[in-house]
């Protein structure tokens, strides 16, 4: 059965007669638009509908038609039987129109070519002859004039491209060229600016795309309720890369601006969930695997524990920091080398940590020797620090693309926490188990709800194992989830840091040499021989002793023999 929200149609259909904008039935034929006027319509299979505007003013020189869905393909061209060159296909579309003289009537044409009936939202928008022309300057995709955004997307990236503009020109006229000079006088005077808008969190739903799609079509709109990420001229790519969000709604736009005129024009919205809506397996209600609660879950108890009780547990805390440091490595490692499938390397990257964590308790038990246990520690601390700084807007200065740069500066701010801790390595411990083991409740929450914290850690694992992740734009949602999550994470961290210190206030900094104790128990027993460990058999003995008991155990009782009374 498909999951709720890919059934909305009614209900939304419904709601939009409330708000007094009744939906347009496809059986008719015909959409009556109007300019700058949201209209929604449900197509069907069977009838293709003809959208027309009437009475469009003489001073509009451009129109541009575009139609929206959830997750569904519609077809609008500008004839009734489209083709590659006048048309165009997806759940966001659009194409403009170049008006004629005396022309004040537009036609375009919409069909469903895969489904029963589809719901989509469409809305014409008008530009006058000293607006910008999206994609006026088309030289890469089908259509002679491009105005649509096209996005391509994984797990971990969104690559956006869209087609350079044009300037405008009045009707009747012949359109500027795009092949002249980098003058003032042609589009290489243009900039874009790159919007993003995000959906609200753990909302897949098709009314709420509709709702907050219109937010993101015109150009005041876009700049009142967009994220502007960069602005680009007309000298760079129209090419450009952000982190993918799988389960989060995204919108994103580009407003084109002459900054000759003043004058601006909005291309075509588009919208991604960096997920499929409607596969079978691994869709966006399926995005976390068992694997990985269970990895995660089983993480955050370990963390919540030591959050606490920590630097008590010494052994336990180091275990879990040799755990953290040679799984992460191996992840990478692993993950770079072989193409195994992910719940195979990430069952793989636990015994490795398992044997990370046992080799340093093995080297304390041995050696004893507290800074370099500290060192590790520190740098487990400085990591999350050094990804929580990155975290903020800083991560996405252009400065920080170039690999170099990035990581000599995320070092140096890794290293600072070991290297002012130095002289106080119980403060640094205990700091580590409050904050990092806090950490570990909000991982293991992302694995069952949508937060945006879990991406402190994860975009620095995303730009270690993927080459194009450094020109990715990191900016991600802070909403209600968020906000909890990040008082929950601090009151847990302050929580455990405190009881530590108050625990910990009159004890000994750290625990003694393991080794040389057991060594001087072992000679105390030996040079001791009033000590009543010092008789006390050698270990082979006394298992050798423990079987010959349980052997007669099983051994079957001897024949008395005869017996003689006592002589009186």
């Amino acid at each position: 059965m498909w999951p709720a929200p890919l059934f909305p149609s009614a209900l939304l259909i419904l709601g939009l007669v409330c708000r007094n904008e009744a939906a347009v039935n496809s059986s008719a034929g015909i959409l009556e638009l109007a300019l700058g006027k949201f209209r929604n319509v449900l197509l069907n299979k069977t009838t293709p509908v003809e959208a027309v505007l009437r009475n469009i003013a003489s001073n509009v020189t451009v129109v541009l038609f575009q139609i929206h869905t959830h997750h569904k393909n519609v077809t609008i061209s500008f004839d009734k039987k489209p083709s590659a060159n006048d048309s165009g296909t997806g759940a966001d579309k659009g194409l403009i129109s170049i008006l004629r003289p005396l022309q004040n009537v537009c036609t375009w044409y919409l069909q469903v070519l895969d489904s029963e009936q589809v719901l989509s939202t469409a809305v014409s928008l008008p530009y006058t002859e000293r607006d910008p022309i999206p994609g006026g300057c088309n030289l890469e995709f089908n259509l002679e004039v491009d105005p649509n955004i096209y996005l391509e997307y994984n797990l971990v990236d969104t690559r956006m491209k869209f087609a350079p503009a044009n300037l405008g020109y009045a009707r009747g006229v012949d359109p500027p060229s795009c092949d002249s000079r980098i003058s003032q006088d042609s589009r290489w005077r243009l900039h874009y600016d790159i919007y993003q808008y995000f959906l609200p969190e753990n909302d897949l739903s098709e009314a709420t795309l509709v709702s907050h799609l219109r937010k993101m079509t015109e150009v005041q709109s876009v700049r009142n309720n967009g994220i502007k990420m960069a602005t680009l001229t007309s000298d760079d790519k129209t090419d450009i890369y952000f982190s993918s969000l799988p389960g989060q709604g995204v919108v994103y736009n580009v407003v084109v601006r002459d900054p000759l005129w003043n004058t601006s024009a909005a291309y075509v919205p588009v919208h991604t969930y960096a997920c499929n809506l409607t596969a079978l397996v691994d869709n966006c209600w399926s995005l976390r695997r068992l694997s990985t609660k269970i990895f995660f879950t089983t993480f955050a108890v370990l963390g919540l524990f030591l959050c606490f009780f920590g630097h008590r547990f010494w052994k336990t805390d180091l275990f879990y920091m040799g755990f953290i440091l040679m799984a992460f490595f191996f992840f990478i490692v692993i993950t770079r080398v072989t193409s195994l499938s992910y719940d195979v390397r990430l069952g793989l990257t636990a015994v490795a940590g398992v044997v990370g964590g046992l080799l340093l308790v093995a080297y304390w038990w041995r050696f004893g020797f507290v800074l370099l246990c500290m060192l590790i520690v520190g740098l487990v601390l400085g990591f999350l620090s050094a990804s929580a700084l990155f975290f903020t807007p800083l991560g996405d200065y252009k400065v920080f693309r170039d690999d170099a740069v990035f990581w000599v500066t995320f070092s140096c701010a890794a290293l600072i926490v070991p290297i002012v801790f130095v002289g106080c390595p119980r403060m640094l411990n205990i700091l580590t188990c409050g904050i990092v083991g806090s950490y570990s409740v909000v991982l293991a929450t992302s694995c069952y709800v949508y937060t945006s914290l879990s991406y402190i850690t994860l975009n620095r694992l995303r730009r270690i194992l993927n080459d194009y992740f450094n020109q990715a734009y990191t900016n991600v949602p802070f909403q209600t989830n968020d906000f909890i999550l990040l008082a929950v994470w601090a009151m847990l961290a302050i929580g455990g840091i405190t009881v530590q210190l108050r625990q910990e206030r009159c004890e000994v900094p750290f625990p003694p040499h393991p080794y040389r104790l057991w060594k001087r128990e072992r000679e105390r027993r030996i040079t001791n021989i009033l000590d009543p460990s010092h008789h006390v058999p050698p270990l082979r003995e006394r298992i050798q002793n423990k079987l010959s008991q349980i052997k007669d155990l099983f051994r079957k009782e001897q024949p008395a023999g005869e017996r003689t009374p006592l002589l009186l």
